[in-house]
């Protein structure tokens, strides 16, 4: 009988289970499927698997599974998740923490009052990097829902996105765009869709539905993703405020050539054992 040790934890509601790469290697999708689901198993939106890194002044490196088994290079929410559980692991150090995972190197500082500030990179708007078939067109693009278009722009944060603004976030039609978006054959990989309804220049609401997953309570990479838009847009400022349905994370972005910064809490639901 194999079991698994997990920690079960939550960045806005967004919840992972955490856990050590097992010997054998990375568990297969039907199994993380099965232990995604709510009912019969633990139930999570993405899982986040942690490996040794050899890297001199990397604290560990991390790789992240969607609730349909998939692999994914990244996870805002996750990555302030992860650096709290290896921040615990080594004692709570006062020093910063620098993580791996595929979309490349995090750095990360937590906070005594549970708030974590990860550097998440530079949006890089490029379609190619999304990987977004853009046809020789110019943004914003459009997708086509019950005769209507609705504007897009795209940005990867490490992972793909596609930001729709909106006049309110609550009157959104995020399941039907969402995914009629995310499965677009021109995106290859799939995408996460942003519905972000601008407040002010420094207040925002977001929904995000993600690829492999559907609409989850807060998406960090989303929240960087829909700042990154509104910026480059003109429609915010520097530090934007984003309120998503399970809490409130900071954003802050410079502008071209500067890392995304985004702050929020991360959290410890309960620690477990599961039979494989």
């Amino acid at each position: 009988m194999v079991k698994l040790a997990f920690t079960k934890m939550h960045g806005l509601g967004n919840d992972f289970i955490v856990f050590d790469a097992p010997v054998s290697g990375p568990l297969p999708p039907s199994l993380l499927r099965s232990l995604a689901d709510r009912h019969s198993g633990i139930g999570f939106d993405q899982a986040l698997m942690l490996e040794a890194s050899a890297a001199p002044g990397i604290a560990g490196h991390y790789r992240i599974f969607n609730a349909d088994g998939s692999e994914v290079g990244q996870c805002g929410n996750g990555a302030r998740c992860v650096a709290r559980l290896f921040w615990e692991r080594l004692g709570r150090p006062a020093a910063t923490l620098k993580l791996t995972c595929a979309a490349g190197t995090v750095t990360a500082q937590v906070g005594r009052d549970g708030q974590v500030m990860v550097g998440m990179g530079e949006p890089n708007f490029e379609p190619t990097a999304v990987p977004f078939l853009a046809m020789d067109q110019a943004a914003p693009w459009t997708v086509e829902l019950e005769g209507h278009d609705l504007e897009f722009d795209v940005v990867s944060m490490g992972n793909p996105h596609a930001v729709i603004r909106v006049p309110s976030v609550l009157a959104a039609p995020v399941e039907a765009v969402g995914a009629r978006l995310a499965g677009d054959r021109r995106f290859p990989e799939r995408v996460n869709v942003g519905f972000l309804e601008v407040r002010d220049e420094a207040r925002v609401a977001l929904r995000v539905y993600e690829r492999g997953v559907g609409e989850t309570l807060a998406c960090g990479t989303g929240a960087c993703a829909a700042v990154a838009v509104g910026r480059r847009r003109g429609w915010l400022g520097p530090r934007v405020e984003v309120e998503l349905p399970g809490g409130r994370l900071v954003v802050e972005w410079q502008g071209p050539g500067q890392e995304v910064w985004m702050t929020g809490p991360a959290a410890i639901s309960f620690e477990g054992l599961v039979q494989l």
